[in-house]
């Protein structure tokens, strides 16, 4: 099924910019909204896909903490839209054996009550999972994770439990929403857009990126096997000199 992808180079992580609902529900003369009820097949085929793989972590960036500035009517929907997709899903992804963890600011008071009830109860029913690991990044920015991380740094230090000269990259990585999790291998973006968005600005420091065109709801387990394959086809150097005796493979820094 995956003939172009050595399943023995997985990508142990990867994170995905799912971007272009609006854009495909509008060329067909659909509410934005409707897009983004579209995309939620390509997820759940994008998970399947993973899972065969061997894909370990998969994170989705479902909404961002920009998104709270769109149409009131399309962000009462997307929370009304979370909280069913748990409903419905949760038990879906248990059955696979694959543990649930969201990422983000939970605690907003704009996140209604039901759903952050249910993010709990699908997080506290996988616990014990460990096929795979479906990251759910909700009301998360990148910038805010690192403001997080630096408060309970801050706290440590004010309680006297970390002295400031020993803070680094470590402690920063330590105190980050979800820390046992992998920095991602490959960040995928869809809609053909060529901007980060505010996504793991601190752990995709060293990610290898895919733009693809595909729209959201077009993108499936097959589209992931193409990106996964792009990325086979790199050598990544996390800054290093290339290896003058490997001459085969393109390089990225």
């Amino acid at each position: 099924m995956y003939d172009n992808v050595d399943l023995t180079r997985v990508p142990q992580h990867v994170a995905i910019i799912m971007d272009g609902n609006g854009r495909w529900a509008n060329a067909r003369g659909l509410h934005r909204t409707q897009g983004h009820a579209a995309g939620e097949p390509a997820l759940f085929d994008v998970i399947a896909g993973a899972r065969e793989m061997g894909v370990k972590w998969l994170t989705a960036y479902t909404f961002s903490t920009e998104n709270w500035s769109r149409d009131a009517f399309e962000v009462e929907f997307l929370m009304k839209f979370n909280v069913d997709l748990l409903e419905r899903r949760r038990d879906e992804l248990h059955a696979d054996g694959i543990r649930i963890h969201f990422i983000g600011d939970r605690d907003d008071p704009r996140v209604p009550d039901d759903l952050r009830d249910r993010i709990a109860g699908a997080e506290a029913l996988t616990v014990n999972n460990d096929v795979m690991h479906m990251v759910f990044a909700f009301n998360y920015g990148g910038r805010a994770e690192v403001v997080h991380a630096i408060n309970k740094i801050a706290e440590k230090v004010a309680g006297g439990t970390l002295a400031p000269g020993d803070i680094d990259a470590v402690t920063v990585a330590h105190n980050l929403y979800l820390p046992d999790c992998p920095d991602p291998d490959l960040v995928i973006r869809t809609s053909g857009e060529l901007r980060t968005s505010n996504y793991l600005l601190w752990e995709a420091a060293y990610s290898e990126y895919v733009f693809t065109p595909v729209l959201w709801p077009d993108f499936d387990r097959h589209t992931l096997a193409d990106c996964i394959a792009e990325y086979q086809a790199r050598h990544r150097r996390f800054g290093g000199a290339v290896d003058a005796s490997d001459q085969s493979a393109p390089t990225t820094e």
